[in-house]
């Protein structure tokens, strides 16, 4: 009786072959695109139908952060995703390419398919607290929250600056609500202050440093907004409760953990003794044999 050899194919995909499979896709992407080309003005339509359905989906559409003692306030990583989901023919992803010992980097790709644009996005964000270096599942939300921001700066890019701003204006204008007479600004701004104190802890005083006033009557509408954008920048991973309103105790804890973080690598790493130049061999060669010519005790 013969054995029958049986014969098995086994297929490999080589790099090549992923990359052809990849230009494949992105041309069908392309020429659907220029097919089905996008309606602007529906694109907008939908987008700011869509921020302002109520004030909760408005809010998660700006962001503030602190920065050289003022806050710089923008269009959020959420409203950037619902004009990329909007504007249409788009390609975007977002992943983390390197991790090493002090920071993540993230890299984000946008692309508008029907005009061929594309825009590449790198942010490095640190993995090293006043603890050390971040275990790894919080290495991993690190990650997340420097993907979320490499994908809104390439959305933001990509897409045309007037659309941003009409939409970001709309959902501003929901965030703030009827403010029109002094009763309901009264009743709005205590929403936003009382929200911050439960949630965060905060006082008034730190609330208002915040906004740069000094009295919560100076407080005006654009400041509300710039609260709730603070807020929402806290739960994103932008910032931190101290850095937004408690500068002064994060810029002295930042300094203490560098200090610790300097003095355990010090103590890692034993000071070197500094090697010695021919010349000083010499010299303390000279000097040890004379100490002991003049210590050497007379025989008996």
């Amino acid at each position: 009786m013969n054995d029958e050899l049986e014969i098995i194919k086994v297929e490999t995909t080589n790099v090549d072959t992923y990359e052809q499979q990849e230009r494949a896709g992105l041309d069908m992407q392309i020429s659907t695109a220029k097919a089905f080309p996008r309606n602007l003005k529906r694109s907008m339509e939908n987008a700011i139908a869509i921020v302002t359905v109520d004030r909760e989906t408005a809010s998660t559409c700006t962001y503030s952060v602190p920065r050289g003692g003022k806050a710089i306030t923008g269009p959020s990583v959420h409203l950037a995703k619902i004009l990329a989901q909007t504007y249409g023919n788009m390609r975007v992803e977002a992943k983390v390419i390197s991790t090493d010992a002090k920071c993540v980097t993230s890299q984000a790709i946008a692309m508008d398919l029907e005009n061929n644009v594309a825009i590449k996005v790198e942010v490095k964000r640190a993995i090293v607290g006043k603890y050390g270096r971040f275990n790894e599942d919080m290495i991993v939300v690190t990650g997340q929250a420097a993907n979320s921001i490499a994908l809104r700066n390439a959305i933001l890019t990509v897409i045309p600056r007037s659309v941003v701003d009409k939409v970001y204006k709309e959902a501003m204008q929901t965030i703030t609500g009827d403010i029109s007479d002094k009763t309901k600004f009264l009743k709005r701004r205590k929403q936003v202050f009382d929200g911050l104190k439960d949630t965060y802890e905060l006082t008034e005083k730190e609330i208002l440093g915040a906004v740069g006033k000094a009295a919560v009557d100076h407080i005006t509408g654009d400041d509300l907004v710039v609260l709730i954008g603070i807020g929402q920048a806290i739960k994103d991973g932008d910032t931190s409760v101290d850095m937004a309103f408690r500068p002064q105790k994060a810029a002295k804890e930042d300094v203490k953990a560098k200090n610790e973080a300097l003095l355990k690598d010090e103590a890692k790493e034993p000071a070197k003794t500094p090697e010695l130049t021919p010349e000083q061999k010499a010299a303390i060669e000279a000097d040890e044999a004379k100490a002991a010519k003049e210590n050497k005790l007379p025989l008996k």
